[in-house]
């Protein structure tokens, strides 16, 4: 009896459908990619997949150039170019992948459109600025009320390390060594804590003797005495062990309100205010997200003279991301700086001095 090769054969792969496609493609990154990563692509590839659904291409071989124009046409309408941006290049590689697999017309990437985005538009501008921040870390420190509280360590942390909220939420209680006066950032995929930059995000950062005094009274006062699911003990803890993703923003929020040790800038009572209540901090015009924390932060250690070199090892990032995304000094700011960089290198003054010699020997 004979073998059935049509029943055997292969499907083709132009006849995919664009949720299968792109959850195919996701399972290949998976291996070089964050989970944060996966989860933005897995977004801007679900927002393509119901747009060529509504409009009746039922599978990627289907998809022709001038799909990809009129689906540009479509998100440029709805966001900003930036975000635009973000979502072009996604669906530029997935198209490639699926060139790769002869699943769609070769060349059909080359019809991707990328918006030119200037560096303007791409960075955001709405930082903590040092002032709020020393600010809020005086009342802090300053408070017997808040010092050494939760809040007060996430500020103090973030601040103090600029680094991003991935990072604070990996660190453990045994990433602190309060003797020495450092934090250490460690990779720990295997029990749900990942650096952003994998192995290459891990480094020890110093922080100052303020920060360690109020990590030290946390520890013995504040901290709530859990673990996570994988028997590790968080530094910055829920009740119920390690937080998840979003919870460090609402703390950020709350923690960043100037009205908790001032008065409130926006002329609100704090007994009867909305924006103090958990769910509503992200609308008081003052609070800040990590991410604004973590811009301020980079620009205060800038503005300290720190080398940028310096600061990139600090805040896990390089020198031309800082330059275009972090660096949100403004006109005072750049001109203090300038002029501290210009002390630094006056002595090499000594060596502009003419003497009437030449070089030649």
């Amino acid at each position: 009896m004979g073998v059935n090769n049509s029943r055997n054969r292969r499907a083709d792969p132009s006849e995919m459908k664009l949720r299968e496609a792109r959850d195919r493609y996701l399972r290949r990154r998976g291996a070089d990619a964050t989970e944060s990563s996966i989860d933005a692509w897995w977004y801007r590839l679900k927002l393509f997949a119901q747009w060529t659904e509504s409009v009746g291409i039922e599978s990627v071989g289907e998809l022709r150039r001038l799909d990809i124009d009129d689906y540009y046409e479509f998100r440029a309408a709805d966001v900003k170019p930036v975000t635009l941006e973000g979502e072009m290049w996604t669906l530029l590689e997935f198209i490639k992948y699926l060139e790769s697999l002869g699943a769609v017309e070769d060349g059909l990437s080359k019809s991707v459109r990328i918006p030119d985005v200037d560096d303007a538009s791409r960075s955001n501008d709405s930082k903590l600025s040092t002032e709020n921040a020393l600010s809020l870390l005086e009342g802090y420190r300053n408070d017997p009320k808040t010092s050494g509280t939760r809040a007060h360590v996430f500020i103090e942390l973030a601040w103090h390390t600029g680094a991003r909220t991935g990072g604070l939420v990996a660190l453990d209680v045994r990433d602190v060594n309060l003797n020495k006066e450092f934090v250490e950032f460690r990779h720990r995929p295997d029990t749900g804590t990942p650096l952003k930059n994998k192995y290459d995000g891990e480094r020890s950062v110093a922080i100052p003797a303020e920060t360690v005094d109020a990590i030290r009274t946390y520890l013995g006062q504040h901290r709530y005495d859990v673990h996570d699911e994988h028997g590790r003990a968080p530094l910055i803890a829920s009740m119920k062990g390690r937080p998840t993703p979003n919870t460090p923003r609402v703390w950020s929020y709350l923690g960043t309100l100037p009205c908790i040790h001032a008065e409130c800038p926006h002329g609100k009572d704090p007994e009867t205010c909305q924006w103090t209540e958990f769910g509503h901090a992200s609308k008081c015009p003052s609070s800040r997200s990590p991410h604004k924390i973590r811009t301020g932060s980079i620009t205060w250690q800038l503005n300290l003279g720190i080398p940028v070199p310096v600061v990139a090892q600090r805040v896990n990032a390089d020198v031309k991301t800082i330059a275009q995304h972090y660096d949100k000094a403004d006109r005072q700011e750049r001109r203090k700086r300038q002029r501290q960089q210009m002390e630094q290198r006056r002595e090499y003054i000594d060596r502009m001095k003419m003497d009437g010699g030449t070089d030649a020997e």
